[in-house]
């Protein structure tokens, strides 16, 4: 029997919403994992970028870049498939404990993957390290494909004949800078997949299936980022180092617990700007800004043994900004457990941290360990409080009598002779593309810029005291009667509610 209280990691090796109880369905929509290896510096996280469309992993000429595991969906070709993008493996002179994890998360991907990408550097020729590479995937029985990458015109392809030496039947040359012979590499990729993959069928079994909800794990450097997530996941997936800077990339990580789906996006330390020793590093915290955005709600970690610090708050109002859910987890709550009063050290930690990111006020407050797993599975509920929050809807009548009281109780300021008047006011059906959407309300004024960021203030606590919302900001967006347009009528009234025109009146 399946246990429902049980929680997995998982890849992208089953669909999601597909059965798991039929083994010859589970076949036919495996989504099957290619891994890309190879020595570092050669190329494969240009070649990750290229097969996957988009700029997830970082490319930069100082090997070592890629740490962590990152993966994405191939869509380029007939046949999709999850790739992988590994750290450099047989890195020499290199025994630290960090290495070594890079080392581990490389081979458990190429052991848990179908085709395995060998990527080599032409320019720089055949190395010792590729001969030993060679070796070991050539004893992991897999289907490999030999990469020879910066093949970049026909004056570079003489470069290639070394490589023959390793003895691999297929080999491509490429350059994935200049998009240079990947289409043939994809159509040999395609012929090794195993077990058919119908796009057709795998769209009819995914189009009513609700998609993972993206939680951006997000906070200064060594705050536990990556060791949250491991205690989540229960297993070392992603890379954990007292180094400070470890995760350079946002690593994506699905995770399903009791029939929920999730992907943490395990991100950079984000440092402020002017502290960067390096080009990487601003990478990194761009791509962290970048997962802020595209996250449907962010956990920022905060280190209790330092406290709130400025750049905490720096980067909760990046959070601010982008309008996103947020929890604040304050962590290491093991290094500082008192053996009395704990109570009462808990409520004064949470006030505390309330009164410093006070923009966040509404944001739940966890106090936990990544390190021993206290409280972690609190973050789960949450997220599902968060996660009804969200769907909550607040009445157009019950909306406007509020509205017309707080219209009441204190008047909009005067703004060069003028005040702003309100006509009418509803909460915006949502567009669909997020699962997880902070609630949103239209208000038909006078003159959007009389509202001056005060009063803004004051009526979305008179909506929180109606409705709270927590984790969610409020948003008001304002627009002049004269643009009560059909489509925003639509929009706002969906459910079949009487039309603005029927309803209007001033508060």
């Amino acid at each position: 029997m399946n246990d429902p209280n049980t929680s997995r990691s998982i890849g992208f090796q089953r669909m999601e919403g597909e059965p798991r109880s039929e083994h010859r369905q589970e076949r036919r929509f495996h989504i099957p994992n290619v891994a890309i290896v190879g020595r570092p510096n050669v190329g494969k996280s240009a070649l990750f970028n290229r097969l996957v469309g988009r700029k997830i992993a970082i490319v930069h000429d100082q090997p070592g870049i890629t740490r962590d595991r990152i993966s994405g969906i191939c869509t380029r070709g007939e046949r999709p498939f999850t790739l992988w993008d590994t750290g450099g493996m047989a890195v020499p002179q290199s025994r630290d404990e960090l290495s070594a994890q890079v080392r581990r998360a490389a081979e458990e991907a190429l052991s848990e993957s179908d085709v395995l990408l060998f990527v080599v550097d032409a320019k720089d020729g055949l190395s010792p390290i590729d001969q030993e590479l060679a070796r070991v995937l050539r004893k992991s029985q897999k289907a490999v494909v030999l990469v020879i990458n910066k093949i970049d015109n026909e004056k570079h392809e003489p470069l290639a004949a070394e490589f023959d030496s390793l003895g691999f039947e297929r080999s491509f040359l490429i350059s994935a800078e200049h998009d240079r012979g990947i289409s043939d590499l994809l159509g040999a990729i395609e012929q090794l997949l195993p077990w058919p993959v119908v796009p057709g069928d795998i769209k009819h079994q995914t189009s009513n299936i609700e998609p993972p909800l993206a939680i951006a794990i997000v906070g200064r450097p060594n705050v536990g980022k990556s060791s949250l997530i491991n205690s989540i996941v229960r297993g070392n997936r992603a890379i954990v180092s007292e180094l400070a800077g470890t995760t350079r990339d946002a690593v994506d990580i699905l995770y399903e617990r009791n029939g929920r789906k999730f992907v943490f996006i395990d991100t950079a330390g984000m440092r402020r700007r002017g502290k960067h020793s390096t080009s990487v590093e601003v990478f990194s915290v761009m791509r962290a800004e970048r997962s802020i955005r595209r996250a449907d709600l962010c956990v920022l970690i905060i280190d209790l043994t330092m406290g709130v610090t400025a750049q905490d708050k720096r980067i909760a109002g990046i959070i601010q900004k982008e309008r996103k859910g947020a929890i604040l987890v304050l962590n290491k709550w093991d290094l500082i457990r008192p053996q009395r009063d704990r109570k009462r050290m808990i409520s004064r930690l949470v006030d505390e941290t309330r009164e410093r990111i006070f923009f966040l006020e509404c944001s739940p407050v966890l106090i936990a360990s990544a390190l021993t797993g206290e409280n972690i599975d609190q973050l789960f509920a949450l997220v599902e409080k968060i996660r009804r929050a969200a769907r909550q809807h607040t009445g157009t009548g019950v909306l406007n009598r509020l509205l017309r009281q707080a219209f009441e109780a204190n008047p909009p300021p005067l703004t060069r002779g003028r005040r702003l008047k309100l006509f009418y006011g509803a909460q915006a059906s949502g567009k669909g593309e997020r699962q997880l959407q902070p609630p949103e309300f239209v208000l038909f004024v006078n003159d959007p810029r009389l509202m001056n960021e005060t009063y803004r203030r004051y009526l979305e606590a008179r909506i929180r005291k109606a409705e709270p919302y927590p984790g969610l900001p409020i948003i008001l967006t304002l627009r002049p009667r004269a643009r009560n347009t059909p489509e925003t009528k639509h929009r706002l009234h969906s459910s079949g509610k009487a039309s603005p025109r029927r309803q209007l009146h001033r508060v």
